[in-house]
């Protein structure tokens, strides 16, 4: 295992990145860093990014890339990342972004940008199978893709399909993502930081080939 990894994971929903960046995070020993847990800590701790974040998702509003990467910023600042690395989930989503991220990691720089590869038809299968329990949000796989419903096994609530995990909702976020994606993907692979690992396997064989690309990448010359 070689410390100090720093890398952007990159993947389509459903495709497994959530589960995989966590087994990444404690294989090397790395805080596991999302869009969503930086927001929220931003304005947990009240700084004045987290305000200025706070004020727009009040307001419905989407927060704008110049908050987003201050945000990052503050948080790849933090002592757990400067010493030990991360692994960056959800950012940066554009190409300005991204050119944004370079500026601030110019002192330790990215070592890794990982597209981890599911074809769109596996995934929109994934997602429209997916049934959550409307009590306690327990996960199930449902044998098809009926609406049908039934009772959860853990709490006894009413496991049943999300309104967007519907193939229409998850038509429209994978063309958006598609759209956000392809120029960050052309981005990174323009300067051979890029690394695509297939993800069509089982669980395990993806996280043993997603080590072995952050390896190869630390490894010197």
């Amino acid at each position: 295992m070689i410390p100090g990894a720093r890398l952007i994971i990159l993947g389509r929903q459903g495709a497994g990145k959530g589960t995989q960046c966590v087994r990444l995070s404690r294989h090397f020993v790395v805080p596991h860093i999302s869009t969503g847990d930086m927001l929220r800590a931003s304005v947990r701790e009240g700084s004045e990014l987290g305000r200025m974040a706070k004020k727009v998702m009040d307001s419905g509003g989407l927060v704008g890339d110049d908050i987003m990467v201050g945000i990052v910023e503050e948080r790849l600042n933090h002592g757990d990342a400067r010493t030990r690395g991360y692994i960056l989930d959800g950012f940066p989503r554009t190409v300005p972004q991204a050119i944004a991220l370079d500026d601030i990691t110019t002192e330790r720089p990215i070592h890794c940008v990982i597209d981890l590869d599911v074809p769109r038809e596996m995934v929109l299968r994934r997602i429209s199978s997916r049934r959550v329990c409307r009590d306690c949000g327990t996960n199930y796989v449902a044998a098809d893709t009926e609406k049908h419903q039934w009772i959860c096994e853990v709490c006894g609530g009413e496991v049943l399909q999300r309104d967007d995990d519907t193939p229409e909702a998850i038509n429209r976020r994978l063309d958006l993502y598609e759209e956000q994606t392809s120029p960050l993907i052309e981005h990174y692979g323009a300067d051979g930081r890029l690394v695509v690992v297939d993800g069509v396997a089982s669980p395990d064989l993806v996280f043993l080939r997603l080590i072995a690309a952050v390896e190869a990448a630390r490894r010197p010359g």
